[in-house]
Order: C-alpha cells, then sequence, then structure tokens
C-alpha cells in the first residue's frame, strides 16, 4: 500500500515513473494519478514535463534533476523522502535508462527510504519489438560515443556479442554510425526505428550497409533506435585452430586441463585433443 487510507496521501519515498515516448496516450493511469500526489517531482526538464502536467490537468512542484546538477541535488532530495513523495521522471520513457537516476535509487535505499517503479514505455525495448529481429538475448548500449577512437572502441568490444544489439542515436549522426557499426560488426541485418508512437512512427529494416547508404545524405528528424542482430554462427574450427588453441592453454595448464579449457571454447572432442596436447609436448 503507498498511500494513507484516510488523507489519501502518498506514502514518503521515491517513485519512479515513466512517461510516454511520444504519445499521451501512453501515460498509465497508474502514471497519472503518482504524478498527481506527489509532493515533488524530480525532473530533466521542467519545460518538458510541464506539457506532461498540462496533459493530465494538474500542476506539481518540479525540481531539476540531471547529469549537471545531480551530485549537488541529491542529497537533498534524499532528506525530504523522509517525510514526502518524491516522483522521478526523465523527459520521455523510463527513468534510469540512459541517464543518471540509479544514484538516487541506490542512495534511497541506502537511507533505508521505500523505492516504488511505475513501469511503462522505453524506447529501447519498443523497437526491439518492430525491428523483427531475435529477442531472446539483447544488449542495450545506449549512445555511443562522440569520439571516433571510443567509437570505434566500444563497437569492437561487443562484435562478438552473440545477442541483439540497441543503440540510441541523432538524426545528424545516423549515417556515419551505421556505416561504423557495418565495418566493425561485419554487413549485418539491422532496423533503423524512429518517431516510436507518434503518427510518423517507422521500422526500416535492411544490412548494415543498406542503411547507411540510405541516411547518408538525408539524415531523419526524431528519435532514433537502431537494432543490430547477432552475429552469424561462427565458423568451425580448423586443426591449426586447436593447436593455436592448445600450445597457448600448455603455458598455463596441465595436459589434461589444457584439452578441457579448449573443447570448452571451441567446441571440440576432449579425447581428440588431449592426444594431440600429448603430441604438441612430445
Amino acid at each position: 500500500m503507498h498511500a494513507d487510507p484516510l488523507t489519501n496521501a502518498l506514502a514518503p519515498g521515491l517513485y519512479i515513473v515513466a512517461t510516454p515516448i511520444g504519445n499521451l496516450g501512453d501515460l498509465s493511469p497508474r502514471a497519472a494519478d503518482i504524478l498527481t500526489r506527489a509532493n515533488l517531482i524530480a525532473v530533466e526538464d521542467s519545460r518538458v514535463t510541464a506539457r506532461l502536467l498540462h496533459h493530465i490537468g494538474v500542476k506539481r512542484p518540479m525540481q531539476p534533476y540531471h547529469d549537471h546538477n545531480a551530485e549537488a541535488v541529491r542529497p537533498g532530495l534524499i532528506a525530504r523522502m523522509a517525510h514526502e513523495a518524491i516522483a522521478l521522471v526523465s523527459d520521455a520513457g523510463t527513468p534510469l535508462i540512459s541517464d543518471p537516476g540509479y544514484k538516487l535509487v541506490r542512495d534511497a535505499r541506502a537511507a533505508g527510504h521505500p523505492v516504488v517503479t511505475i513501469p511503462g514505455p522505453c524506447a529501447a525495448v519498443a523497437a526491439l519489438t518492430l525491428a523483427g529481429l531475435p529477442t531472446d538475448r539483447f544488449l542495450f548500449m545506449g549512445f555511443l560515443p562522440a569520439k571516433a577512437g571510443a567509437r570505434a572502441a566500444t563497437i569492437a568490444e561487443v562484435a562478438a556479442v552473440r545477442a541483439t544489439l540497441i543503440f540510441y542515436e541523432s538524426g545528424p549522426r545516423l549515417g556515419a554510425s551505421l556505416a561504423e557499426l557495418a565495418e566493425g560488426l561485419g554487413d549485418r541485418e539491422a532496423a533503423v526505428t524512429r518517431e516510436i508512437t507518434k503518427h510518423f512512427e517507422e521500422a526500416v529494416g535492411g544490412t548494415l550497409s543498406t542503411l547507411a547508404a540510405r541516411y547518408a545524405d538525408a539524415p531523419p528528424k526524431g528519435e532514433i533506435v537502431i537494432v543490430v542482430a547477432p552475429p552469424g554462427e561462427a565458423a568451425p574450427a580448423t586443426a591449426a585452430d586447436a593447436d593455436a588453441a592448445l600450445a597457448e592453454a600448455l603455458t598455463r595448464l596441465s595436459t589434461g586441463q589444457a584439452a578441457s579449457e579448449v573443447a570448452r571454447a571451441l567446441g571440440l572432442d576432449r579425447k581428440a585433443l588431449y592426444a594431440r596436447a600429448l603430441a604438441l609436448k612430445g
């Protein structure tokens, strides 16, 4: 129970409230109720949240809480949670996804305050449902770094991950990012989704190189999510791969342990590898 039955006031604590990513009709009745009754709403941008509050016909006190002021503002919010209901929202979607809100949750828990989530829209998950790519395992990557070297390193880091990858991107950088993803990941199937839940919602599928060419000279408007398929099945390991892996493993492990490790890593028969390891040692 998160309300006083006599006064209808919300119980003190932190309320994490997901807000629409485009279509105001996606604000849940529970989210609207919490925002209506919260003592204070911690917001990314008060102008954006004011429009949402206007939509549900209420005015509430707001406190900007974002990357640039979070360290200074957080202690005061934590103190107020002892006796007030504080709601946390982002400009769109689920707070904490690609923003610094987790520190507020961490500190609220450490102070012993209740933390309640009011789930709802999330652009990353919505894009995944539109993309038509595997959904059994996925990795949310947020925005790629702005600097070229860091961007390439980040892409290389996830190239072998056997999961669908989800990136946020802006229109002006979309074509270049798609080209870099094609270069770093191989020319995989992908989808570019934009304007999710709005009138011009679209999901355009194709290979990364095809999509890069499509958007190279025509950057689209709106919030964009790139969804990239997992890597294809790896080619079967060759005898040379097995020998190289065994030679390295034998520098650290016994013959039996080396054979076991390489069998697991390459999906090969342990007995055959053990015999080969003995031959390599001999």
